[in-house]
């Protein structure tokens, strides 16, 4: 007879892999602290400020990220952060456990720290200073946090003056020894639309109530007569058991406690861009009595079930870890805008609108219609529906599809109108449960209007002459832009039957052509009078460098970004051997980056040309070892809100969206023997697609199989992935 054991042993599950180190260095601009899926609140270890944290410190240079990993002085938990962008914004509501007498002082109370621990949902550390164990995690619109301190007085700062925002100003009141309520002003993302500025709403509740409680402020600092008279002239000053509001840029509050052994507070902040009501009404219906156990349990819950949309088998560990970070860090941003009563402040009209889906915010479209989009299509396709409700309500609101939108207030940050490339990709992958006639007109209206169009400056050059000249700014990277847009406009109109426009937008989205010179075999900027602008270096504007015709970028690096008409431009550079070395010779001298956006398709382009698909196959698996790995610097740069993790999430699985617009993907090798890609039901008739590699020798793919059937080609569209179960690749 065999007896088995009651014990269970549990599987590691995908949300087990993640680290959110990963992206901490290198500019990656990632943070470690807990966030729910497209969650609102996050936390974050504030350790960017002070000059003990030079040179990565926010006020001594252009910092965009609350923390870096090798930064060793902490000053608080912000709780409300942004992942992965390249300009400093939130990063503000910092919290600091401290004991012994108030100190108000970032610089005086912040203190070095040990111990840290990272994972789906949940970040600690100790504040060696104090002894102090900080634990953190969040719901979709609440951060919780729990502080064990050691016996004696202790204190719980709340610091409304410090943060990564440009912005400044607060306001801040006292409810109770147990609740606080207030805002803080932010914006001015890129120094840009600082008219624009908005308030972050907040409620805090403490679940001990404090034996004493206050408000500091520290006023501007007079000089002259007035100044003789102002005992308090530029001091902080406390106002002790203050339950009035206080409003000024460097304010904050403390809540002391009296402990005569070791004890815990935990402290839970709903947050809001409507109104402290509403941030009150999202902490009491997201977490209400809930322990932080319990808070921490749903979201790591929530995380595994996204998470497991996509398992893979075979693998390192390490591969994995990689692998599901980097889906994690896809899942931030666009993040969730709207109150759990469904209001959301509109964008530019000031008035508060309702939605019955998510109102999705955060839309760096320039980085993520290139690749993170398309993911959330195959993979979350309500989330990515709802994501394009989301611009369409924008376009309601403010007249103008989004640009790069951020808790609604457009930026209009970088180049390009990609709002258009995304929508036309999500309808024609299938997903069409949203308003496409009203789609299809603000796409008109934005490629178009020649006259007060913020989303395409130089357009009439650009419809006239079929180039934007260097009167403008980053003139090929611009046409460019445009070009895909039109490109995507063009597939639209096909598809909805508008002839005359598919014709229109196609020819105009061929256009690049006119900046092509044969001499240099790239685009070579156009003055207004037409000729090639003199004189010319291809190599500058590497390393972001500002240079006359492009953007984060030189023309080696734009040089084959019309991934909408690759064989047109095979054609242009005199044939497939020209078109290969050309390539080849970008990652010879050591032009490609990938860092940045406009070239991260490239090691895929040798897929068009037949008999040279290897070197993709080896480019791909050399970049993503090289360039992502399990450590804090482990991505190659900034993360651009997801766009580097969906790149490395794409080309571990086996396949890439090569023409952003174009349901279609280009195969390389699978980096893991199964990948199992589940399908939402409502969007898809397959429950899942499998993409398996049988290796021998880890060489060349030798076949490419389709439900069993040789595929013979390097390429597959949407709907016939989708519809099949099983992609295998065979190598060598």
């Amino acid at each position: 007879m065999l007896f088995f054991s009651n014990a269970v042993i549990y599987a590691q599950q995908p949300a087990d892999y993640v680290n959110p180190f990963i992206g901490t260095s290198n500019y990656g601009a990632a943070f470690p602290g807990p966030i729910a899926p497209r969650g609102m609140a996050s936390i974050s270890p504030f350790n960017v400020a002070g000059p003990k944290n030079l040179p990565l410190e926010k006020d001594s240079r252009w910092l965009s990220n609350p923390y870096v990993n090798e930064n060793t002085f902490l000053t608080g938990f912000s709780q409300v952060n942004l992942s992965g962008v390249g300009c400093p914004e939130l990063g503000v509501i910092l919290l600091m456990p401290t004991t012994g007498n108030v100190e108000t002082d970032h610089l005086k109370y912040g203190s070095a720290y040990s111990e840290e621990v990272a994972k789906t949902a949940y970040y600690s550390s100790k504040i060696d200073k104090y002894n102090v164990k900080a634990e953190f995690t969040a719901s979709k619109r609440v951060g919780v946090s729990r502080f064990t301190f050691p016996k004696g007085q202790s204190n719980i700062l709340l610091n409304l003056g410090l943060g990564l925002t440009n912005e400044e100003g607060a306001m801040v009141q006292i409810v109770s020894s147990t609740e606080i309520e207030g805002m803080r002003s932010v914006g001015s993302f890129c120094y840009n639309s600082p008219e624009a500025a908005y308030p972050v709403y907040f409620a805090a509740k403490f679940s001990k109530p404090a034996a004493k409680f206050g408000v500091w402020k520290k006023p501007s600092k007079y000089n002259g007569v007035e100044a003789q008279w102002m005992t308090y002239n530029g001091k902080t000053r406390l106002m002790e058991n203050n339950t009035k509001m206080v409003v000024g840029d460097s304010i904050g509050t403390y809540f002391t406690y009296h402990f005569d052994k070791e004890e815990t507070v935990e402290v839970k902040i709903g947050v809001s861009y409507v109104s402290i009501e509403n941030a009150r009404e999202n902490l009491e219906k997201e977490t209400g009595n809930k322990s932080f156990d319990a808070v921490y349990k749903d979201t790591y819950n929530e995380w595994n079930q996204e998470l497991s949309k996509i398992l893979v088998e075979g693998g390192s560990k390490e591969e994995k870890t990689v692998f599901y970070t980097a889906l994690y860090h896809t899942l931030i941003h666009p993040n969730t805008l709207n109150d759990f009563n469904g209001q959301y402040p509109e964008i530019k009209t000031g008035k508060i609108g309702q939605t019955a889906g998510t109102r999705y915010t955060v839309f760096s479209l320039w980085d993520t219609y290139r690749n993170l989009h398309q993911l959330m299509s195959l993979v979350y396709p309500k989330q990515q529906s709802d994501m394009v409700k989301s611009m369409l309500q924008m376009y309601d609101e403010n007249g103008w599809l989004p640009k790069w939108e951020l808790n609604s207030t457009e930026t209009f940050t970088m180049v390009g109108d990609p709002a258009s490339i995304v929508i036309a990709d999500t309808y024609l992958k299938g997903i069409r449960d949203f308003d496409v006639q009203k789609a299809y007109k603000a796409m008109l209206k934005g490629a178009d209007q020649i006259e007060n169009n913020p989303l395409r400056p130089g357009l009439q050059d650009y419809i006239q002459k079929g180039f934007v000249t260097t009167k403008d700014r980053g003139s090929v990277s611009t046409t460019q832009e445009y070009n895909a847009s039109d490109y995507s406009i063009s597939l639209l109109a096909d598809a909805l039957g508008k002839k005359e426009d598919y014709i229109r937008f196609k020819n105009r989205s061929l256009s690049y052509k006119k900046l092509y010179d044969k001499e240099l075999k790239m685009l070579h900027p156009r003055t207004e009078n037409g000729s090639f602008y003199e004189p010319f270096d291809p190599l500058s504007g590497a390393n972001f460098e500002e240079n006359i015709g492009f953007i984060e970028g030189n023309a080696w690096q734009y040089s084959f970004m019309m991934p909408h008409d690759i064989k047109g431009l095979i054609k242009l550079m005199g044939g497939e051997k020209n078109f290969t070395n050309q390539l080849q010779q970008l990652f010879d001298v050591k032009q490609f980056d990938m860092a940045n956006e406009p070239d991260i398709a490239y090691p895929y382009l040798f897929n068009y040309v037949k008999g040279e698909e290897w070197r993709s196959q080896e480019l791909v698996k050399k970049l993503v070892k090289e360039y992502f790995q399990n450590k804090p610097n482990g991505l190659p740069g900034n993360d651009d809100t997801g766009t580097m993790s969906a790149w490395l999430v794409y080309s571990m699985m086996g396949i890439y969206p090569i023409a952003p617009g174009n349901p279609i993907y280009t195969i390389t090798t699978p980096m893991f023997d199964k990948i199992t890609i589940q399908l939402d039901s409502k969007y898809y008739k397959n429950k899942s697609i499998v993409i398996e590699r049988e290796i021998n020798n880890d060489g060349k793919i030798k076949k490419i199989q389709l439900d069993g059937k040789d595929h013979n080609s390097f390429f597959i569209t949407h709907d016939d992935f989708v519809n099949g179960t099983a992609l295998k690749v065979i190598q060598n």
